[in-house]
């Protein structure tokens, strides 16, 4: 098939035993790349005869630079790929998807990017694992972005220069911004790609997550937020008034008109209404949904005041890791 799989993780533990499994048989050559596990990931996975990349430690750990290096690995043992997969260490790729995106990606030279249903492994267990499939759950066809389980053709990722190494998050649509600006297209197939494995079951996982979305929309924003793309420009704003800007205005209130100043709060309720009533999935989906997306923005103002600090002050902020 002509297909290399890149696999990144860190302490996944029997989720990459599964990930590895759902691969190894299928891809012409699969490397693992472990950004310093502590629990055998580098050991199993040369037992099981793949390519291992164990990231150096002095340089700091992003997802974009075990993706790049994988790469890197990947075509050194077998040059002249035409496409690589990428999947994260938590995910298991569905029979049949590796073959279906190929093809696609055969039959469409002006394609650089594909990807396909992702699916949480466990949306009953907890609310958060919910709100991440139905996350998962986007349109098909063209698109403007992948996530990061996708496959890209080599020769649009190398003249592209792959992804951006030092984002911490939201490396992959940056990449597609990249792609998109070069002519290639990227798309969305209505076809099972992968199951997910979040795990998320405390509400501080579910806060650091968003704040790690709200600190990518603001770094997406400032470097690709000029037009025509604008990208996250508009989450990024969303942010700032609903996480920041509104909060301000009802102490502001509060401050003149004293305890009627509160009655600011009911925007938020209402707002709630309006995305529960725009929803398409189950009415309790809907509900949770619309609550969260609301109750994000407060997490999401976060990041991107975390991502303002590090502008102006020039330092290095380390992963936003919720597991």
């Amino acid at each position: 098939m002509n297909i290399g799989v890149v696999v990144i993780g860190r302490n996944e533990g029997e989720r990459l035993r599964k990930c590895l499994e759902s691969v190894k048989e299928i891809a012409d050559r699969v490397v693992y790349v472990d950004s310093g596990s502590t629990d055998g990931s580098v050991a199993m996975a040369l037992g099981m005869g793949l390519g291992v990349v164990e990231l150096d430690l002095s340089t700091p750990f992003t997802a974009a630079r075990a993706r790049n290096e994988g790469a890197n690995k990947l075509l050194e043992l077998v040059p002249g790929l035409a496409y690589v997969q990428y999947v994260d260490g938590d995910c298991e790729i569905v029979g049949g998807w590796l073959e279906a995106s190929a093809a696609f990606l055969d039959g469409h030279n002006d394609v650089a990017m594909v990807c396909g249903r992702l699916r949480e492994r466990h949306p009953e267990q907890s609310v958060y694992n919910l709100l991440c499939d139905i996350e998962w759950d986007t349109p098909v066809g063209l698109s403007k972005a992948c996530g990061g389980i996708a496959m890209v053709r080599v020769g649009a990722f190398e003249d592209a220069g792959g992804y951006h190494a030092d984002l911490i998050a939201g490396e992959e649509p940056e990449l597609c911004v990249r792609l998109r600006a070069a002519g290639w297209q990227v798309w969305r197939l209505d076809a099972e790609m992968a199951l997910h494995d979040a795990a998320m079951t405390r509400f501080g996982q579910w806060w650091k997550r968003s704040v790690r979305g709200g600190y990518a929309f603001a770094e997406g924003a400032y470097l690709h937020g000029a037009p025509p793309e604008r990208h996250w420009v508009r989450e990024s704003r969303s942010a700032w008034v609903w996480g920041a800007m509104i909060p301000l205005a009802m102490l502001a209130a509060v401050l003149g008109w004293g305890a009627w100043g509160f009655a600011l709060l009911a925007i938020y309720p209402l707002q709630v209404v309006r995305l529960a009533q725009r929803g398409t999935r189950s009415v309790r989906e809907n509900w949770w949904r619309a609550a969260f997306l609301v109750l994000g923005k407060f997490p999401e103002a976060i990041g991107q005041m975390k991502f303002l600090y590090r502008r102006f002050t020039g330092q290095k902020l380390g992963l936003i890791e919720y597991k």
